[in-house]
């Protein structure tokens, strides 16, 4: 079984509620009785669970009747809100290494995403990972997400690097005129990934001198925050996140074990004790790319259960019909059929 842990800075949760209200709307009763009273006065929300995140998203997507919420939080989002992640960006003296800095530090924010950067002939693409199930919640996330990075990114770099393009795997909404205002760039959504993409030529101008010991005191801020973070962090959501950010070599339990310095034996003993283990967490992530892969046409059926750790198609096959009732030949037409 996944857990429903969540992790997800505080100001962000502030934010969705704040647009709520902003919009002439009432904050959900279950949300408004989980709110406290913070040292300065101001009511605060600490900590959501999964499901309950889902259920504010949601909720806020209904009570106000608009479909671009995600957005409106996103555009709204301030550069301070994204503490040591807009620190240590702003320390970067090239695109690439914004790129790069963001990416590796975005767990700092939210266990939601991970990131990572791919390649193609001409761009660079910032690549935004589900690190669990948003069912339907995850189109408001993913632009709320893309969209408050993008502004990061082209902040940190004054404005010399701009972003190309957009890309959402969600179906085209009826706000996709607005998503391209407040994106500033194409859209394209039903796309097989979540991100945006630079232009490679734009990487490696310098945006600001170098001071390789401001970006080391920032680093090494981020790393101390990071260890901390998972400290408090469940075991089986750090496998999950190790599993995830090597998702085209899925690391074996010894593997892992040996990451998080622990024997295979006290791995095990500790997932299990939190109510998980390894297949279970490794179905998990094998499920979640399957299906992102499947809605890139590129890449064939075989070579998706080669890469996801199947000895032959029959079992991966298997595998996909118990997770979704679907085949992957099916899931893969059907997804097709709504773009």
């Amino acid at each position: 079984m996944i857990d429903d842990e969540l992790y997800l800075a505080s100001q962000y949760i502030h934010q969705i509620a704040e647009q709520v209200t902003r919009m002439g709307s009432p904050l959900p009763d279950w949300f408004s009785q989980l709110q406290q009273m913070g040292p300065t006065g101001e009511l605060e929300i600490q900590q959501l669970s999964l499901p309950d995140f889902k259920r504010l998203i949601l909720e806020a997507v209904n009570v106000t009747n608009n479909t671009a919420f995600g957005l409106l939080v996103g555009e709204r989002l301030l550069i301070s809100s994204h503490g040591l992640l807009s620190y240590v960006s702003s320390k970067s003296v090239s695109p690439k290494e914004a790129l790069e800095l963001i990416a590796r530090y975005l767990p700092l924010r939210t266990s939601l995403m991970t990131a990572k950067l791919e390649h193609t002939k001409t761009h660079t693409r910032f690549v935004l990972i589900e690190n669990c199930d948003l069912e339907e919640a995850s189109q408001p996330v993913i632009e709320a997400i893309t969209l408050t990075i993008k502004n990061l990114f082209e902040y940190v770099t004054m404005g010399l690097c701009k972003v190309d393009g957009v890309s959402i795997a969600s179906n085209t909404p009826s706000h996709l005129s607005l998503s391209e205002q407040l994106f500033r760039c194409n859209v394209t959504y039903q796309a097989s990934w979540n991100g945006f993409e630079v232009p490679h030529e734009l990487l490696n101008i310098a945006v600001r001198a170098s001071s390789s010991k401001a970006l080391f005191e920032a680093v090494h801020r981020c790393q101390d925050e990071l260890t901390r973070l998972a400290k408090s962090q469940k075991l089986s959501a750090q496998v999950r996140s190790i599993m995830l950010e090597r998702q085209n070599n899925l690391p074996s339990l010894a593997v892992i074990a040996r990451m998080l310095n622990l024997t295979p034996r006290t791995l095990h003993r500790r997932l299990i004790d939190e109510g998980s283990s390894y297949r279970d967490i490794i179905e998990y992530v094998r499920h979640q790319l399957a299906m992102d892969y499947l809605l890139d046409q590129q890449i064939t059926i075989k070579e998706i259960a080669f890469m996801l750790g199947y000895s032959d198609l029959a079992s991966f096959r298997r595998a996909f019909k118990r997770w979704t009732g679907k085949t992957p030949s099916e899931y893969r037409t059907n997804s097709v059929k709504l773009t």
